[in-house]
């Protein structure tokens, strides 16, 4: 059987992520990793089941074997990458967002078009076991209309400094995946954003221009409204639930832990905490993502998370950041002529 030869650049944490879960697919050949600071990577190369590691990516580019990049770089990287990897005729998997610029996007956009590339974005959370259900059982109606959206997001703690300032911000970085999933299961473009956010974790975020909690209210072109609530430390674990309530009924996902064991006694009833780190959490997810968008390549078919869903999750958070500098609602532009 025909396999997809991978090439990835960017071995941090997110690339070794998908590192991981591309070695253990039958269906991929993984054939080199790019990263800058390779002569530092040898000892974990040797482990990897990568075939070779190189300090510049042109490599990937070159290699005529490699018909699939996976962008795992830091974010201001994305779009020149995009145009590059399409314009020889290879698949792009790109880690969100795509860039901090709509016009840069929309420039990648229109490369990745005129190739014809198989494009797919690294919103990982579509592919959640208890929130692609969600999705299922509105689809078959169960809930009727949708009325309201609940997200909940908050990290178990903040992200170190020096990523808070290239990150692009909490909207950009971290609620992103929360306004992909709010598009996804609303099965509507958001039209109008309102954030209102705080620094109340960290006073030192603040000073780096970021915020680190925020209330950031959707409303929806079917009419639906959404509240996302963001935080980055939640000090019992990673918090992550939906809820959806419709004319006909609610759907609520909770929090995953390590058992579903209640303990109860004359105190107190106990459970356990949320998982606290977003590869136990997720961990399924990702991997998930990664054969379905083998499996787009392989049988030839659309890939579950298209160019599209990317440039509108951006801007969204594009939207939102103007939000909190403004203290006003937001339209979003959602045309993508």
């Amino acid at each position: 059987m025909k396999k997809v030869t991978v090439g990835v650049i960017g071995a941090g944490n997110i690339g070794k992520l998908h590192i991981n879960n591309l070695k253990k697919n039958k269906n991929v050949r993984l054939k080199m990793v790019s990263d800058l600071y390779a002569d530092n990577l040898q000892k974990w190369f040797e482990d990897s089941g990568v075939e070779e590691i190189t300090k510049d990516y042109n490599d990937i580019l070159n290699d005529t074997d490699i018909d699939t990049v996976f962008i795992c770089s830091p974010t201001n990287t994305h779009a020149p990458l995009i145009k590059e990897i399409s314009a020889k005729g290879k698949h792009i998997f790109c880690e969100k967002p795509i860039s901090f610029s709509d016009k840069e996007t929309m420039e990648a956009y229109q490369k990745v078009q005129e190739a014809g590339v198989k494009f797919q974005v690294g919103f990982n959370r579509r592919f959640d076991g208890n929130f692609a259900e969600i999705k299922k059982r509105m689809t078959e109606g169960k809930i009727g209309d949708l009325h309201i959206l609940k997200i909940t997001s908050r990290d178990p703690k903040p992200p170190n400094l020096d990523y808070v300032e290239s990150s692009g911000g909490m909207f950009f970085d971290m609620t992103i995946h929360d306004f992909d999933m709010a598009r996804n299961l609303a099965g509507s473009e958001v039209v109008e954003v309102f954030a209102q956010a705080a620094n109340l974790v960290d006073p030192e975020i603040g000073k780096r221009g970021d915020v680190d909690t925020a209330i950031i209210t959707l409303k929806f072109e079917n009419g639906a409204l959404g509240v996302i609530d963001n935080s980055r430390e939640a000090v019992y674990g990673y918090d992550q639930r939906i809820e959806v309530f419709g004319n006909g009924g609610a759907l609520v996902a909770d929090n995953e832990t390590h058992t579903n064991l209640k303990f109860y006694h004359r105190d107190a009833v106990e459970t356990d905490n949320p998982l606290h780190f977003f590869l136990e959490r997720y961990n399924e997810s990702f991997v998930t993502e990664t054969e379905q968008f083998v499996e787009s390549i392989l049988e030839d078919k659309e890939t579950k998370v298209v160019f599209e869903d990317g440039v509108m999750a951006q801007r969204i958070a594009e939207a939102a950041q103007r939000s909190f500098d403004t203290k006003q609602p937001v339209k979003v532009n959602n045309q993508m002529g």
